[in-house]
């Protein structure tokens, strides 16, 4: 099956996950690329993305297969015929045959602006710090079951801290985004439970790069 590997920046962050399959399914019509469509009662255009998006979230490591109902048109012109009509904040970076199994899908490489509107206290960061190099952060996740503890220390492979500005910290860190996952807004969620007076007054999260459990690059 073919994949794109596509971004989401500016703007266009704010379109929900289901907003955004649409917004593909109409660019590959106005791009003149017919999608196959599902078998079944109610058939759908065969678009799935590998790894939702949360809203407010921006992204350069999105992935989105599909599948065209007509043959012959490269990997080089599906880039460019969707890129000619999607909004601005939403491009196609690259398209290519054969994608490796989505279940083979385990990490995800972001970042976390920490956005403090007076300046934090001098030790913030090395606090920070210390609280996630403990063995043990529960954190409340939703489930079917309801809401639960999660420790979230097992689901974070790396994690740096490093001061952006006077009143700025940034997190960069390696997570799991698979069996299990680790939303990046619980590691925020996190100092806010543990270190109310350290809770940053704006938050802002960027996916950097996806990889499989052995930290190669997922394509």
């Amino acid at each position: 099956m073919p994949r794109l590997l596509f971004e989401k920046s500016g703007n266009a962050i704010w379109i929900s996950h289901l907003d955004l399959m649409r917004l593909f399914q109409r660019a590959f019509k106005r791009a003149g690329l017919p999608l196959n469509h599902t078998q079944g009662y109610n058939p759908r255009p065969s678009v799935s993305i590998a790894l939702p998006l949360s809203v407010g979230v921006s992204s350069k490591c999105e992935l989105l297969d599909f599948t065209l109902s007509v043959e012959g048109v490269s990997c080089a012109e599906i880039k460019e015929r969707l890129n000619a009509v999607l909004i601005t904040g939403v491009r196609v970076l690259d398209v290519y045959e054969n994608g490796r199994k989505v279940r083979d899908l385990s990490l995800l490489e972001c970042s976390i602006e920490l956005q403090y509107d007076h300046l934090p206290p001098p030790d913030t960061a090395d606090r920070i710090k210390a609280l996630f190099a403990k063995s043990e952060v529960l954190v409340p996740k939703k489930t079917k079951s309801g809401m639960q503890d999660q420790n979230i220390i097992t689901m974070i492979r790396k994690l740096h801290i490093d001061k952006a500005g006077e009143s700025t910290l940034m997190i960069n860190c390696l997570i799991c985004c698979q069996n299990p996952t680790l939303n990046p807004a619980q590691i925020p969620l996190a100092i806010a439970t543990f270190l109310p007076e350290l809770k940053p007054d704006h938050i802002i999260c960027h996916r950097i790069e996806i990889y499989d459990s052995s930290e190669t690059v997922f394509r």
